[in-house]
């Protein structure tokens, strides 16, 4: 059983000095306009600059992603140069989806290359300020997806020696039975969006995965695991599931800490319903993108099959959108998310498993074909939109069953749902609400 559980309220954010960031990567984040940490950076970044294994949770577009990736950098370069890379990786961030582990390449790449880039300009600046030895452009990331070219990624991992490896538990899993994976030097493991690791269709990769991890430290080579684990929602019960995976004869306690942030789901999302009888949904759903004309709307619909429905019907009336299936291939997915990024298209068409861990800006309206049976998709859902200190809509279509679910989950939220009708041609509020 999970012990040592700690819940945690939303902390004043301070500065990121006052988290013990080094300078390095306080002067990259001020080159996008970051200036102060977010709440779960808040509360997250000192912990695990402490070496504290924890699991932590906060709403979707808060700043997960840094508020392990900066911790995480600075403890690996505090190790001397002449370690670094010598016997293999040192840390592996597993994710569930192509996207997300692509996204969080991307975002390691922003803060090494930056970094890096800064060394080479002002080697001295580090050294002259009293500061540890910090060299971030030398340390390297390796992406390690399926989808891609499995030679390349082996050739990659012996030519570069990356010091982190990002991936999906499958593709991490091809590699180390073809005998190419050596993390007999790991010293930190991240699992983001834990729960849909744990979920049924990956729990049994992940736990090999795991397993992989543990026999390849015996002893842990004398040093101490770090392990996050990270999503919107964690429950209990998830908690305990990726205990028992870490360490299935005696699990450890690890603190949880949830960043709240009411402004997310409460204040900076406005929470709309719309009835419509199940057999209209669609045309309900069209007539709603032509009245709102939203500048990015993401649509979901639980059913596999759903999306591909929804696209024609919407296409057929001349609406500009793509869908993600989820039997789709590489190029397919790409090119959908591209058109939808670069708005190309306006609408795009998911269910849920196909959008975890999507991070896309800009998304104005969330629409759900359907209403969830629990309030964790509710909020993965919710959370696509409304990020970063922006406005968003979350808008759900559903018949007289479905709004009285909604009525439940709005009550647990803690939320208020409006209920709306499309009148002349406009979104309008019901009479006498």
């Amino acid at each position: 059983m999970e012990k040592n559980i700690k819940m945690k309220e939303l902390a004043a954010p301070g500065s990121f000095a006052g988290l013990g960031v080094s300078p390095h990567f306080i002067e990259i984040l001020a080159g996008r306009g970051i200036s102060s940490p977010t709440p779960v950076q808040d509360l997250v970044s000192p912990r695990l600059l402490a070496g504290e294994s924890l699991f932590f949770s906060s709403a979707t577009g808060t700043g997960k992603t840094f508020a392990y990736l900066i911790p995480l950098f600075q403890r690996l370069l505090a190790s001397a140069p002449a370690l670094r890379r010598a016997g293999g990786p040192r840390a592996l961030i597993a994710a569930p989806t192509y996207e997300l582990c692509s996204q969080i390449k991307a975002e390691a790449d922003f803060l090494l290359e930056g970094a890096g880039a800064r060394d080479a300009a002002s080697p001295g600046d580090a050294a002259s300020a009293g500061d540890a030895p910090l060299f971030p452009g030398q340390l390297k990331a390796a992406l390690l997806i399926g989808g891609g070219n499995i030679a390349r990624q082996i050739d990659g991992l012996r030519k570069e020696k990356p010091d982190i490896l990002i991936g999906n538990p499958g593709r991490l899993l091809q590699i180390a039975r073809l005998g190419k994976l050596r993390l007999g030097m790991l010293e930190c493991l991240v699992l983001d969006e834990g729960d849909r690791l744990v979920s049924p269709e990956l729990a049994g990769e992940t736990g090999q995965l795991l397993r992989f991890v543990r026999e390849s430290r015996p002893g842990g080579e004398g040093k101490r695991l770090l392990v996050t684990a990270c999503s919107a929602t964690l429950s209990v019960k998830t908690r305990e599931k990726i205990l028992g995976l870490l360490d299935p004869e005696d699990p450890p306690g690890f603190p949880f800490v949830e960043a709240r942030d009411s402004s997310v789901l409460g204040e900076r999302i406005q929470h709309w319903a719309i009835f419509s009888e199940r057999r209209k949904k669609i045309d309900t759903l069209r007539s709603f993108l032509a009245a709102a004309k939203p500048r990015k709307a993401l649509v979901f619909t639980a059913g596999a099959g759903e999306p591909g429905n929804i696209l024609s019907r919407l296409q057929y009336r001349h609406i500009a959108a793509s869908a993600l299936f989820g039997d789709m291939d590489k190029n397919g997915r790409k090119r959908a998310l591209d058109d939808f990024r670069k708005n190309r298209v306006a609408v795009l068409v998911s269910s849920d498993l196909a959008a975890r861990g999507l991070d896309i800006d800009g998304i104005s309206h969330i629409i759900a074909m359907d209403v969830p049976q629990n309030m964790d998709a509710y909020v993965h859902r919710a959370g696509r939109t409304g990020r970063m200190g922006k406005a968003g809509i979350m808008l759900t279509i559903g018949d007289a069953d479905e709004m009285r679910l909604l009525a439940k989950l709005e009550k647990k939220l803690g939320i208020v749902i409006y209920p709306k009708e499309l009148r002349c041609g406009k979104v309008a509020a019901i009479a006498g609400e």
